[in-house]
């Protein structure tokens, strides 16, 4: 069985993230939790929580929250008749941010799915300021940000991108392992080289993860960078229909924090087209 978070605002982002979810998991036997996060209050103080869960404004809000979950669970199960499939709908008062790290522990969550649009609601961006925050504090679990013009189609290509900072344990690639094997995705390692010097231990690193992929079809291909990182990632994407997801592994001093600390993602503008799986090192 594999459990599914989908933290949603009733938006159409949301829907569809979870609507590739289900498209992702169409042969697996899942559980799908639909998650609002609603707060009346500023405070994250445990004890004025509890004041407010006795007034009325939290009452209203709660039943809102829940009368509109319902309203999302109604349209994706007239979508969806998959017997392997169950859904159940959760509302937390609380953040966003612990509302999704709770549960995710709780209900020992496989991956966390994601819709995503900038606030400036401008078109083609991709990664919005709380997918940002969710990417680098929900550590602990895989997330895929699905952006909202994405079309479904299944991943024949998943662009794995690195720096060979790491010698990763096939454990650590085992989320981008488990979807490749679903859809006998091939792999492809991209490595943005930004130095001609040789470096030790990015060599060795280049020659295990060959070890780590040997069940999956998978080439290490090598650039040298030219432009930003996500920019480099959004041409290659664009020149090959065939990648179908983008995946990174997110630790301290890696890719993804030299990606998040790009001027151009600060500015909500990671513009690939296709979803972000973002996996992450265990402490």
């Amino acid at each position: 069985m594999t459990n599914i978070l989908i933290p949603t605002d009733f938006s159409a982002n949301a829907l569809h993230a979870l609507r590739y979810a289900n498209f992702l998991f169409k042969n697996e036997e899942c559980t799908f939790y639909i998650l609002n996060a609603f707060q009346t209050g500023a405070s994250n103080l445990e004890s004025l929580r509890n004041k407010q869960r006795n007034t009325r404004l939290f009452r209203i809000t709660k039943e809102a929250a829940e009368r509109d979950l319902k309203e999302v669970l109604k349209t994706i199960q007239s979508e969806d008749n998959n017997v392997q499939h169950t859904y159940k709908t959760i509302a937390i008062a609380d953040s966003l941010l612990n509302a999704i790290g709770k549960s995710a522990i709780e209900l020992n969550i496989s991956c966390i799915f994601m819709g995503t649009q900038g606030a400036s609601g401008l078109k083609g961006v991709f990664m919005g300021s709380n997918t940002v925050t969710i990417i680098k504090k929900i550590d602990f679990c895989p997330i895929i940000a699905v952006p909202s013009e994405y079309n479904f189609e299944i991943p024949k290509t998943i662009l794995f991108t690195t720096g060979f900072e790491h010698v990763y344990d096939k454990y650590e690639l085992k989320p981008m392992l488990l979807l490749a094997k679903l859809y006998d995705s091939k792999i492809q390692v991209l490595h943005l080289v930004d130095k001609t010097k040789i470096i030790e231990h990015k060599e060795t690193a280049k020659k295990v993860i060959a070890k780590r992929l040997t069940n999956v079809a998978y080439e290490i291909i090598e650039i040298k960078k030219k432009e930003s990182i996500s920019s480099e990632i959004a041409t290659l994407v664009k020149q090959n229909k065939e990648i179908g997801m983008v995946a990174i592994i997110d630790y301290w001093h890696s890719f993804m924090e030299k990606l998040t600390h790009e001027p151009v993602v600060k500015n909500i503008a990671f513009k690939t087209k296709v979803p972000l799986l973002v996996m992450h090192l265990p402490e």
